[in-house]
């Protein structure tokens, strides 16, 4: 499958975007999709995931309560509404997907097999 990410750009502090990831290829609903984020001079890290099949949420305490992802298979797309954004936010923004991925391992990104190329999001303070 290969992904491709969009949606990012520059956003006040506050403020709010929507990131997407569409997949090509078959058999979509059954990826475990997950958000990870890379801040300058850091290493990348999990934002949020949603699970094949029961469509379940999954969220580091970070954005928890800030960010919702969710996933439409019939367009082969999972978004990432983002609230209330913070400078800390600032961070290249990358989508992946794993076929059946264990619930244990959804936040560890050595699982993931396919990425997308990254989206910069931006937040001025």
């Amino acid at each position: 499958v290969q992904l491709q990410a969009s949606g990012g750009g520059l956003v006040q502090t506050g403020g709010s975007r929507r990131l997407s990831c569409i997949a090509s290829g078959r058999a979509f609903n059954s990826y475990t999709v997950a958000w990870f984020r890379q801040a300058p001079g850091k290493d990348r890290e999990f934002a949020a995931a949603v699970r094949y099949g029961t469509s379940a949420t999954y969220y580091s305490d970070s954005v928890k309560g800030r960010f919702t992802i969710s996933r439409d298979n019939a367009k082969n797309t999972v978004y990432l509404q983002m609230d209330r954004l913070q400078p800390e936010d600032t961070a290249v923004y990358y989508c992946a997907a794993a076929s059946f991925l264990h619930d244990n391992y959804y936040s560890i990104e050595r699982y993931y097999n396919f990425w997308g190329q990254g989206t910069l999001v931006t937040v001025s303070s």
